[in-house]
Formats: C-alpha cells, structure tokens, sequence
C-alpha cells in the first residue's frame, strides 16, 4: 500500500528563483504544475481563456490568442482591470491545478509540487501539505527582474505593491530557501525538503 500524495507549494515574489526552483525540484523527481505557464496556455492561440480575454478587454486580441503585451499595457491601467482578468483567469487555473493533482494521485506519486507565484494571495495553499518560499536580498530581486526585456524601476514597483510583503510569505511558510547564495545552496535546500516530505510520506504509511 503506497502512502498517500502530498502536494508542496512552491512561491515567492518576483525576481525570487520560483522557476529556478521549480526546475530543480524536476530534477529531484517532483512533478511540478506551473501557474504562470497554465496562464501562457491559457492566452495562447486556441486557449481556454482567449475568448472571455479579448471580450473584458477590447485590442488584446492577436490571431487567435492574445498579445500579453497589450494585455500588460491594459492590466496595468489600474487595480479593476487586474482584478477583472483575474476573475476570467484564476478559475481555469485552480481547476487545472486539481486535475494535475488528480493525475498525480492516480499515477501513485508520493509528491508532486504547485508553482504558485500569488499562492497566498489566491488561497492556493489549501491545496497544499507545505509550503516553500523562495527569497533572495532586494538588490539581488532587482538585478534579475530588471535584467528582463522591458522591465523597468516603475514596472517593478507596480508589480511589488500587488504582492503580499516579503516578511508575511516567509512567516507564513514551512520552508524558507534563500536562493541568493547560489544554486548549490538552493539545490541542497530544496533536496533536504523532498527528502523531509518523502520521509513524512513513508511514516503515514506504515502508521
């Protein structure tokens, strides 16, 4: 009899290493469900959300998908307009979060993992048994985030002011993993987590 599935979160704010993370834990042997590219599905060219998209925001649309930088430029026009194109798009993902979930189970994994940047803020941590936080020094965050193609101080500032504040995520976590003192030291973490929730798993099964 294997024991039962445990589902880890994984989050942190932007600029923090989710997806360097979120790939490591692969290499762990974790499957990961990505919300940021349920999202990028969603919106592509025949995506579940495209329609709905280009109806609560006229000029978004781009063949059969829609342009995220046009739909950037609208979101960012104000909190109503981000809170409408969360309303199209939080239920599609947290339905394909379940089925993931749901695969994971019938396919007897002991764990599997949820890439979550606003896991806190969506309530998204009901799904899971535990939940990691990436972090990394503010210095370190603004390097990376502004190394990213049309990313700028104000952009950043926006996006930092919609997210839960640092210090609430890392009190509200099971497991902090700073990333800004290099992949060794991520990876270590992170193998020591698996491990951990690998070894609860064994003991609820032979409990």
């Amino acid at each position: 009899m294997s024991g039962r599935l445990r589902v880890l979160g994984l989050t942190g704010s932007i600029g923090m290493g989710k997806s360097t993370a979120a790939a490591m834990l692969v290499r762990l042997g974790v499957p990961v469900f990505s919300a940021d590219a349920c999202v990028h599905e969603l919106l592509a060219p025949g995506g579940a959300a495209v329609a709905a998209v280009a109806r609560a925001f006229p000029g978004t649309a781009e063949g059969r998908g829609i342009s995220r930088a046009a739909l950037g430029r609208a979101v960012f026009a104000g909190d109503a307009a981000l809170e409408r194109l969360e309303a199209i798009l939080h239920p599609l993902v947290r339905a394909r979060e379940h089925a993931f979930i749901r695969r994971q189970a019938i396919a007897g994994r002991r764990l599997c993992a949820l890439e979550i940047p606003l896991m806190f803020e969506t309530g998204a941590e009901a799904l899971c048994d535990a939940v990691i936080v990436v972090t990394a020094p503010p210095v370190v965050q603004e390097s990376r985030v502004l190394a990213r193609p049309g990313m700028t101080r104000e952009r950043l500032a926006m996006i930092r002011a919609r997210q839960m504040r640092e210090s609430e995520k890392m009190a509200r976590a099971d497991f902090c993993v700073a990333t800004g003192l290099g992949r060794r030291h991520t990876w270590r973490a992170l193998r020591a987590i698996v491990a951990k929730m690998l070894q609860e798993n064994r003991e609820d099964r032979h409990a």
